[in-house]
């Protein structure tokens, strides 16, 4: 089979590593040996909903898989080359801002107080008010973004451990690990707190561990690893995911999407879904980009599909932030979308930059806010 660089979306030529191109490209799909189809073009778009830019700001060039971190009215965000900020949401002004002496791998996560990122020297750091806390060794590499909450820093590694550390003086509480897949997503995984459990995803499942001692209180399957060599069987959950109450909705990369009750550790709904970004919702759907552009809505209660477009079919997409007024996603051509809850209709585009996101729109102080690869910050307002 005859296989190019071109002929792998961005976000693929990005996401695997610790093995060779060419056997990414038997297990990808869009490694077919042809071009990516060309989208249509999107012409005389009317403006069903207005979408107005709020404020603007900048953070340099991101290469890493970002995740901006929105506390309250303020949002925690980073560059490649090291520098972290934390933004007023509502003016986009710094409230601080701060260089390391070592480029970002992973981040970031934060309570709303501390900041954590991951550098690549594989170094957890931490700040507070424009000053470091305190940094640690990790034994691998991260590309997920800290978990900053109840006192504690989490941490998962591309060696599928969880590693915990006091959030005050930096000492290791505990460590967990479970046997996987030898491959890993150069891409930003799943670890969030649900009540007294820290909820983490690892290889194909869900699993629940007891945030003071790491033991493992349950686990739930999203996707199984299926094929006859390590590349086949490769099946990560991304992020972003989406919960409401005990119920979490996630993405298992080119396998699956469903939603696990972390109360009990059980799961509501699986459904085969071949895409590579994670997905977002509210009480009533749950939105899932396809790897090919087409955007599909669930029932987030049964797993129903609702609707799905093809509006931006062939499109490179963004993970999607759904809105009371529709659903926000972009492409790699800068543009940003926003369609209809109700059945995916385009209700406005603008233009933001000529890059891809490089992170999930995230809500606070009133913005919904966009970062781009070229590290524009821009606030917007749905009336």
């Amino acid at each position: 089979m005859n296989t190019t660089m071109s002929s792998l979306t961005p976000i693929m030529r990005s996401t695997l590593t610790r093995f060779a191109l060419m056997s990414v490209c038997v297990v990808l799909a869009a490694c077919s040996g042809t071009s990516r189809p060309k989208p249509t073009e999107i012409q005389g778009v009317p403006v069903l909903q207005d979408v107005r830019t709020r404020w603007m700001a900048n953070v340099g060039k991101v290469d890493f898989p970002l995740v901006v971190s929105a506390r309250d009215d303020r949002i925690a965000l980073a560059n490649s080359q090291g520098v972290v900020a934390v933004l007023d949401a509502t003016t986009g002004k710094d409230v601080w801002r701060l260089k390391l002496d070592q480029a970002i791998s992973a981040g970031v996560g934060s309570d709303g107080q501390q900041v954590a990122v991951v550098t690549r020297n594989n170094e957890i750091v931490t700040l507070q008010d424009g000053k470091v806390q305190w940094r640690k060794s990790l034994p691998a590499q991260s590309f997920t973004a800290p978990l900053v909450a109840g006192a504690r820093v989490f941490v998962l590694t591309a060696d599928r451990s969880v590693i915990a550390f006091d959030g005050a003086t930096g000492r290791q509480l505990w460590t967990q690990q479970r046997p996987g897949e030898p491959l890993v997503l150069k891409q930003a995984g799943v670890m969030l707190a649900v009540k007294n459990t820290l909820v983490v995803g690892l290889s194909g499942r869900l699993a629940g561990l007891d945030p003071s001692t790491g033991v493992i209180r349950w686990e739930s399957a999203i996707a199984t690893p299926r094929g006859t060599n390590d590349v086949e069987r490769l099946v990560d959950l991304v992020s972003p995911v989406h919960r409401v109450g005990d119920v979490v909705c996630v993405r298992a990369f080119q396998a699956a999407v469903g939603c696990v009750n972390a109360e009990r550790g059980q799961g509501v709904w699986t459904r085969p879904s071949v895409g590579e970004i994670g997905v977002s919702g509210d009480e009533n759907l749950l939105i899932a980009p396809l790897s090919n552009g087409v955007v599909q809505a669930w029932s987030r209660a049964t797993g129903e599909r609702l609707w799905e477009t093809e509006r931006l079919k062939y499109r490179i997409l963004s993970a999607p932030l759904v809105t009371p007024r529709g659903v926000l996603v972009a492409d790699n051509g800068g543009w940003l979308y926003l369609l209809s809850l109700a059945d995916g209709a385009l209700l406005n585009r603008i233009k933001l930059d000529t890059e891809e996101l490089a992170a999930a729109p995230v809500f606070a102080g009133g913005s919904y806010v966009v970062v781009t690869r070229e590290g524009r910050v821009v606030g917007l307002q749905i009336p």
